[in-house]
């Protein structure tokens, strides 16, 4: 708003940014907070475009934050949607080993998912697959209870609609394109002109580290966009298909391999693939932004990255253009599908923080400077953890000075979602 000079500016109206915005004014209702998005809708990327899966927390290694605000955001989540009276249904998951050879990697996250104290785990044999999911092949699988389903845009826009409530300014088509900090205020220069605060928080997203770099924190690590297309079952044969069926993951890898969630609408969505997306906002294999394929192609971290996965990317590639090779990946864990039970679905593209020496970010990772926090990588279970994220980013914030007399050391009232 022309003249206000807010106590906070939050840019990026994704499901993290907008459960900061509403834990801002949880924290205290008299801040003055905006939160920026640049599309004309909140959720209209990341959050929007996902699976819908309420991770239980296997996966994440014991002690990191992943691990950690997994279980405390999807507690926090599930509360929420029930308050809300937002869908939220507990579908289970199975993490099925097929071959031998995966047992032991089984095993491992039969280990983290106990270490990490995830409710109600069970081991389960051949037949123990079959009784839960009929159609399903395997040796021996993990079964997780908890995991459940949600409409993460609903989520999101629920957010926006209590942070809007609660006072924030709820800035859309408003597009961050530079920042200038001096005397303790930071300039926001934006497609809809100028926006003053004393601090910022970005949540960027697929932009984390172009925001990252506008207030001058390191060029590290760089965002390499991933998209993932999904099919659809046809209606007809939803039946194949109880809960959410999951390979097991190669720890190498940033991404869970193709699988089996129904979705809150009654559809099932299959995969997805993991691919390189040739533009940040690249949902298709012929949307192509050179700026933004130029800047991955020239990143010593992506080249890196690139030369000890090029197999692996080629086998991607072959997947996401040859749909009987697609269907073959599936029929491994459900053999009765059929290709023509198949059709082309949604798309999404997965912001990967990605190191200069190669490394993928595998934690959530945020850091800062002079009056600002930048949340550099949120990947899955960013969702499911978007209300612990939240509270631990203003955590950060308060202990920050410049948020130190704006009251925000300590809750002023409970989230309703605690």
């Amino acid at each position: 708003m022309p003249g206000v000079t807010y106590d906070v500016a939050v840019v990026g109206g994704g499901i993290v940014g907008l459960a900061t915005t509403r834990e801002l004014l949880l924290r205290n209702p008299r801040q003055r907070v905006v939160n920026l998005e640049k599309e004309a809708a909140h959720a209209t990327h990341q959050t929007g475009r996902n699976s819908g899966v309420v991770h239980a927390g296997v996966y994440y290694r014991p002690g990191s934050l992943r691990a950690k605000l997994c279980v405390e955001g999807r507690h926090a989540l599930r509360d929420y949607c029930a308050d809300r009276g937002l869908p939220y249904e507990r579908v289970g998951k199975l993490i099925v080993a097929l071959e031998q050879r995966e047992l032991g990697r089984l095993y491992d996250l039969w280990g983290r998912a106990s270490a990490n104290g995830i409710e109600g785990i069970r081991l389960l044999d051949a037949a123990e697959i079959r009784e839960r999911e009929p159609h399903c092949n395997g040796l021996r699988a993990i079964f997780s209870p908890e995991t459940a389903i949600v409409d993460y845009a609903a989520v999101a826009r629920s957010f926006a609609a209590d942070a809007g409530a609660a006072g924030a300014d709820m800035l859309l088509s408003t597009e961050v394109v530079a920042m200038r900090r001096a005397g303790g205020i930071t300039e926001l220069q934006t497609t809809q002109g100028e926006v003053r605060a004393h601090f910022v928080i970005a949540c960027a997203g697929l932009y984390a580290d172009r925001i990252a770099a506008m207030t001058g924190s390191a060029a590290d690590p760089q965002i390499v966009p991933f998209r993932g297309d999904y099919l659809l079952l046809a209606p007809q044969r939803r039946g194949l298909v109880r809960g959410a069926i999951y390979p097991v993951p190669d720890p190498a890898l940033p991404f869970l391999g193709v699988h089996f969630t129904p979705r809150v609408d009654g559809s099932v969505w299959l995969g997805p693939n993991a691919v390189l997306a040739f533009a940040r906002e690249g949902y298709s294999l012929r949307t192509v932004d050179r700026r933004d394929l130029l800047e991955t192609l020239r990143y010593q971290g992506f080249r890196k990255l690139a030369a000890r996965f090029w197999r692996t990317g080629a086998e991607e590639l072959y997947r996401d253009a040859v749909l009987p090779a697609y269907v073959r990946s599936l029929q491994r864990y459900v053999p009765e599908l059929r290709a023509e039970d198949c059709k082309p679905g949604p798309s999404g593209v997965r912001a990967q923080a990605v190191g200069a020496d190669g490394s993928l970010v595998d934690d959530f990772a945020i850091d800062g400077g002079d009056g600002v926090l930048n949340v550099r990588n949120a990947p899955s279970p960013g969702a499911t953890s978007s209300l612990a994220i939240a509270r631990l980013i203003v955590d950060e914030a308060a202990q920050r000075g410049a948020l130190a007399g704006a009251g925000l050391a300590a809750p002023v009232e409970k989230a309703p979602a605690s």
